[in-house]
């Protein structure tokens, strides 16, 4: 099958040969959370980048004749089928959280550690310049960064495919490009796809932006066969799709489109590019959410393609869809049986439930039809027959029923279990509520939601009209059953009485909500400087179980790793946030995030760049088994050597791994355990002019770390817990002496405290120096100023050891990640 991302956007993971190539990411100081070199395409300027193949004369559609491999039709119906080849190439890859550069990718040596700032030499395509970039920059967990990235959605929205095959199919404005998917910056092929001149100026009269709207963006971009793919695109607001021959292998010089045979794209692909769709190819027919009117105001679930007669849901009937915005689209089987197949849509829509006198709520929404829906004989006829939609709940409990819920459905990752027709469901919501923001990622199981579609329907009656649960008679067959074997008296929702599909004409809604799993938040945010945009997710064994790995995507350009660990027992989960990861420097949103288990990559995409990025790294967590142990990472484990990536069912015998507990005391011996004296770790002299403020910084490598302040006033002196009051102050990076005095004059230990285990981080020498002394020795003191020395620099020797109050200096001394600095 043949790997594809489809991303679309007014630019692409291109730059033009004489275009800016400055790095997508920087050198940072060497501490957990930084990505390793990373290989990365910059989005700008496409256009003039591309030859231009003919325009395609007038706008005649043509119904294809699809490309018929009967060899192969099986592989790409089961994988549509499961939609786990999809997302099963992304189940098992392991993280990178390196922290040096200078790794070999794909024949490019991107710079190291120390190494000139400057990009080693690209390889080229022709016209287009593509590169390597170094490892993006860590962020720390509450540190208030600006953002440039914006927080509502991207005029376009992307969607990335991963599929068995090495080849990376994108889709963009007016181009479709096929690129190696183990190196994306080796040399690709390109397809220039645009929108017929007529079409763009009728576009343009309309009122639409010539440049901005009036172009042919790529929406749908799915496998067919081995040997092609079917996209479809805007075509400035004429939706136009066509078959793509790539070729059955990765090394075939085949990537064509004919411009002049193409169909008809109304009901697949949107007609504005800011609208959303979601769908799935499931043999030859695609299921697709999208608006098929030039307003965006008949929004419909559609199936196209094949051989049977397309079908939709009711037009114009706000009880089926009420402006839906589609997020997902997944087939899960519901039996052995394939006349019981199910297709499931995810989306959110304004909730016509919702209270009077409230305004618009939106609600988020799991929606399922029956595969071998034909619509109704007399009544809906050519009209989903099966269609039935429940609400998707993500709330944290409150007292007295005030849950506070996240209803903003931003995105949803299937991952497949052992058993296909009970997969686990992963969606991550943010709140529309403009006083309390926040983000939450929520776990659905089959059995629930089934449940929900088993349950009572929602019914308005009284003199209010309000929604209750229906207590009349359900006819049968259920409204929602498939017909198979299961009622033998009906071989087709054609042969179902009219009471049952007047049934469901008028109750499409449950009224019972689908919950999540354990009723609340696997994960949540609250009160940060961003937003959840896309999920992945990867279930990894380790040794003491199977453990589920979350990736989370946000608007500003970073990605969270989150592990699920069992808190009591292994129905009740924990989420324990692992790192969090700066891919883009210009913090534009993730718009399309995906895992490649086989290749162990992450590809993550923006609207300025793609990246992609390799995912193990274990050696980042220190040279010491206690740091490996630590690190509760299930990709790595202490090989009694160093921090190396965990193979199950290998023979290796000193390999040691607890995810679960996490515990270096049980795991490693004495001499393993790290340094456990205060004159091990690394030591800072610090000095201070008394009445000024001094910042002593203390950064852990993990992110679950507690850290412990001790000081001794002498060297004899016992070591006691400092005390904080108003002149000092504790903050998340270290602690604050807003004024110093002679007697804060001593010896600092910083200590981190995790799982019982407690080792010393680093100890800093403070002294503190009279104003007069200061003024007599001619430094250019003033109030409010401080003095720092790193460890083996001389005293005095230091660039950016004075200056004024409110900021960092900006050389502060670096020891193994952790840094100690005054504030200037």
């Amino acid at each position: 099958m043949l790997g594809s991302i489809s991303l679309w956007r007014d630019d692409l993971a291109i730059i033009p040969q004489d275009g800016d190539l400055a790095p997508l990411c920087r050198e940072t100081p060497a501490h957990r959370g930084t990505l390793p070199c990373a290989q990365g395409l910059s989005l700008s300027g496409l256009g003039a980048a591309f030859h231009q193949l003919p325009k395609p004369q007038g706008a005649q559609h043509c119904t294809l004749q699809p490309p018929r491999l009967p060899e192969d039709r099986e592989g790409a119906q089961a994988a549509a089928r499961t939609s786990g080849e999809a997302q099963g190439d992304a189940s098992s890859a392991a993280w990178g959280s390196g922290r040096k550069c200078g790794a070999v990718l794909g024949g490019l040596q991107s710079p190291g550690r120390g190494s000139p700032a400057h990009l080693q030499a690209p390889c080229k395509l022709p016209g287009v310049a593509v590169r390597a970039t170094r490892s993006p920059a860590p962020r720390t967990p509450g540190r208030q960064e600006k953002s440039c990235g914006s927080n509502g959605p991207s005029p376009a929205e992307s969607l990335l495919h991963i599929y068995p095959a090495g080849r990376l199919f994108v889709g963009a404005k007016n181009h479709l490009l096929s690129l190696a998917l183990d190196d994306i910056s080796q040399r690709g092929r390109k397809i220039y796809w645009p929108a017929p001149v007529e079409w763009r100026e009728e576009c343009n009269w309309a009122g639409k932006d010539i440049t901005a709207e009036c172009m042919n963006f790529v929406k749908i971009l799915h496998p067919y066969n081995r040997t092609h793919l079917y996209a479809c695109g805007t075509g400035a607001f004429h939706p136009v799709c066509a078959f793509i021959e790539a070729g059955q292998h990765a090394e075939e010089p085949v990537f064509k489109l004919d411009p002049h045979h193409t169909e008809d794209g109304k009901g697949k692909s949107p007609y504005d590019p800011q609208h959303t769709a979601a769908s799935v190819l499931v043999g030859e027919e695609l299921y697709s959410g999208v608006a098929t009117d030039l307003m965006g105001r008949d929004f419909t679930i559609f199936r196209s393609l094949g051989r049977r007669p397309s079908i939709r849901t009711e037009q114009h009937d706000s009880r089926w869809l009420n402006e839906p915005k589609f997020v997902a689209v997944f087939l899960v089987p519901e039996s052995e049986d394939p006349d019981d197949d199910k297709i499931y849509f995810f989306f959110r829509e304004t909730a016509v439930e919702r209270q009077q006198g409230l305004g618009k709520t939106s609600f988020a929404r799991i929606g399922q039809i029956c595969r071998n829906d034909m619509g109704g004989q007399r009544s809906l006829v050519n009209k989903w027959t099966t269609f039935l939609k429940a609400r998707l709940v993500c709330a944290v409990p409150g007292p007295d029923g005030a849950d506070t819920h996240f209803d903003e459905l931003r995105d949803v990752f299937l991952l497949q279990t052992r058993d296909k027709r009970n997969p686990l469901i992963y969606a991550i919501f943010s709140t529309s509520s403009s006083v309390f923001q926040g983000s939450a990622v929520c776990v659905y199981t089959m059995a629930d939601i089934r449940r929900a579609f088993l349950g009572p329907f929602a019914h308005k009656e009284g003199p209010n009209y309000q929604w209750v649960s229906y207590q009349g008679r359900v006819p049968y067959p259920r409204p929602g059953m498939c017909p198979s074997k299961t009622f033998g008296t009906f071989g087709s929702t054609k042969d179902f009485p009219d009471e049952v599909i007047q049934f469901a004409r008028h109750h499409p809604l449950m009224y019972n909500p689908v919950l999540p799993h354990g009723q609340r938040p696997l994960f949540l945010q609250a009160t940060v400087p961003y937003t959840f945009t896309r999920i992945a997710v990867d279930r990894v064994t380790a040794a003491d179980g199977h453990y589920d790995v979350l990736f989370i995507g946000t608007d500003v350009g970073t990605v969270l790793k989150v592990v699920s660990v069992p808190k009591e027992s292994w129905h009740r989960m924990e989420p324990l946030l692992l790192e969090e990861l700066q891919v883009f420097q210009d913090s534009s949103p993730i718009i399309s995030l995906q895992l490649s288990s086989k290749r162990h990559q992450l590809y993550a995409g923006s609207t300025t760049a793609l990246a992609q990025l390799p995912l193990h790294r274990c050696s980042a967590y220190g040279k010491a088994c206690a740091e490996c142990c630590l690190a509760r990472d299930p990709y790595c484990a202490w090989d009694g050597n160093t921090c190396t990536r965990y193979v199950p069912n290998t023979k290796r015998r000193f390999r040691r791994q607890d995810v679960r507990n996490g515990d270096p005391n049980v795991l490693c011996s004495e001499g393993e355990l790290g340094p456990a004296r205060v004159w091990g770790c690394p030591a800072v002299q610090l000095y201070g002019v008394e009445g000024s403020s001094v910042f002593l910084e203390c950064i852990p490598k993990s992110l679950q770390a507690h850290i412990l302040w001790t000081y001794q006033r002498t060297l004899n002196d016992p070591q006691r817990e400092m005390q904080m009051d108003e002149r000092v102050v504790r903050t998340e990076r270290g602690v604050l002496f807003r004024s110093v005095q002679r007697s804060d004059a001593g010896l600092y230990l910083c200590h981190a405290t995790e799982h019982g285990f407690t080792q010393p981080l680093l100890r800093l020498s403070l002294e503190v120096i009279g104003a007069g002394q200061a003024t007599g020795l001619g430094w250019p003191w003033q109030r409010g100023s401080s003095l720092q020395a790193g460890p083996g620099v001389p005293w005095g020797s230091q660039p950016g050891a004075f200056g004024d109050t409110g900021s960092h200096s900006p050389v502060p001394s670096v020891t193994q990640g952790l840094t100690a600095r005054c504030l200037r």
